[in-house]
């Protein structure tokens, strides 16, 4: 089958990983509708249908399309302008003994509804792992930076300290979110079933003669044979549109953490302190050859965008459903859906791409934190100060001025600030003046932000990536290399 891989997988899916391209592929997709088909012959073979054993046969030999089949399945579709008939009638001719029975009681939802049911959920497996190998790697970039202290930002302005670890547990925190959303969304996904044109399931009590129980039994049959727990209790001719915005919404979320992330990484490095991998041989501008651009992270941003608004989609298409099925939802499903999968695929390869490589400028953050350091210790040192027996409000008149003056400095003439040299050289400071290094420490500045990473990541990280399914998944992933 690897050899059609080109031929079947649609070129939006080009920068996606192999999984998840191949999961929205035509091949894919005609696969699925194949498989559907065949669990529905067997079910109601077993059942007491008329259907033959070489018939079941004849359709397991033939699940996958050749490219000669798919060539028939085109011209098909453009004689019947209708695509699921075009492939019950391919899959025919590759397995004759079943032409007659192929789709037997069943409408079109029957094959495309539950295919992206399957699309769906297997989507969202392969979307979790993917987080969570990001969420391991930048739990390794938290606990190496735990405790180096650097300046935080509100509103953009400098603000107390924190660490640079400490500042990464805020990105985890939100993908640890993430991970529990779509796993719920997953985890909550249900089968279709076997329930006919309208939701009544008509055409199979025709088929069994009015036999209840048996349609029932179909419906089950089908749906642990597709490896499913269950079926929607009820629907129309499809399931509800609501899936989709069920299963959007963390996609979307998961889009507006990476745009966080990838912003403030962006932010960092304008700031020169942490920054994205860069090829020794990358050029970041063709006009300004010492350019660095965050590429990696702009293009996080700029997919991530796109991930969000899809989310749009789904809720208009489930909110103009009309009665039991309209098909104004079918070409936007089609476009919708395997987007949104192969945008956060990429998003997340992106994510982790940029958290394996990420580079960091201890002495750019120290010098940065010593410009604003000693404003920020003046109440440590007031507060030294009347231990030594001073007066509290004389020293805070003391460092009004000297702290106004400094200011003067840094903003009118654009020097150092000066600050703790002005403290050193003024000699109402005498008492303290062999204090002021450890006044001055940095670490004693960041609270309890170490403490934070180490309890956040035990108690919090690491039993999220017990799971055995995201413990695999992490200890087999190798390195993203992105080559565009």
């Amino acid at each position: 089958m690897e050899a059609y891989e080109t031929y079947q997988t649609p070129l939006s899916s080009r920068y996606a990983s192999k999984e998840m391209a191949h999961l929205f592929s035509p091949a894919n997709r005609f696969y699925t509708w194949r498989k559907l088909w065949l669990s529905l012959a067997t079910a109601e073979r077993e059942l007491g249908l008329p259907v033959s054993e070489e018939a079941i046969e004849q359709m397991k030999a033939n699940l996958h399309l050749t490219p000669e089949q798919f060539e028939i399945a085109a011209v098909e579709e453009k004689k019947r302008r209708h695509d699921v008939m075009a492939h019950v009638h391919t899959f025919g001719i590759a397995a004759p003994a079943a032409a007659g029975i192929i789709h037997l009681g069943a409408t079109s939802c029957y094959v495309t509804d539950n295919a992206d049911l399957i699309f769906l959920r297997t989507g969202l497996t392969l979307v979790l792992k993917s987080l969570a190998t990001v969420i391991s790697r930048l739990s390794a970039f938290a606990a190496q930076y735990r405790d180096l202290p650097t300046l935080g930002f509100t509103h953009y302005q400098p603000a107390q300290l924190t660490t640079v670890g400490k500042r990464a547990t805020l990105w985890i925190q939100e993908l640890l979110w993430d991970l529990r959303n779509i796993k719920r969304a997953r985890d909550d996904i249900g089968f279709r079933g076997v329930k006919g044109t309208t939701g009544t399931q008509a055409s199979f009590l025709a088929l069994f003669d009015g036999d209840h129980e048996k349609v029932e039994t179909l419906d089950k049959l089908v749906t642990k044979l597709s490896g499913f727990e269950y079926a929607y209790p009820v629907t129309s001719q499809t399931y509800s549109r609501k899936i989709d915005i069920d299963v959007l919404a963390p996609l979307a979320s998961l889009g507006a953490t990476a745009h966080k992330i990838a912003t403030d990484l962006r932010l960092l490095a304008n700031l020169k302190e942490v920054e994205e991998p860069f090829e020794s041989t990358q050029i970041g501008s063709s006009a300004m050859a010492y350019k660095r651009n965050p590429m990696r992270c702009e293009r996080v941003c700029s997919l991530s965008r796109h991930l969000m608004v899809l989310h749009q989609n789904a809720l208009m298409t489930a909110s103009v459903q009309w009665f039991e099925r309209t098909l104004d939802e079918s070409a936007n499903r089609r476009i919708t859906l395997p987007e949104a999968f192969l945008t956060a695929d990429i998003v997340l390869s992106t994510l982790q791409n940029i958290s394996e490589g990420l580079v960091v400028y201890p002495m750019v953050i120290a010098r940065r934190v010593s410009q604003e350091l000693p404003f920020m210790a003046t109440e440590n040192v007031i507060m030294a100060i009347v231990k030594k027996g001073g007066d509290r409000q004389e020293a805070h008149e003391k460092i009004r001025v000297l702290s106004h003056e400094a200011a003067h400095q840094v903003k009118q003439l654009g020097l150092q600030n000066d600050l703790i040299e002005r403290i050193r050289g003024d000699a109402y400071f005498d008492p303290i003046k062999g204090q002021l290094d450890e006044l001055l420490d940095p670490k004693s500045f960041v609270g309890r932000a170490p403490e934070q990473v180490d309890s956040f990541l035990k108690e919090w990280v690491e039993p999220a990536l017990a799971d055995e399914e995201l413990r695999t998944a992490v200890g087999t992933s190798g390195k993203v290399e992105l080559n565009v």
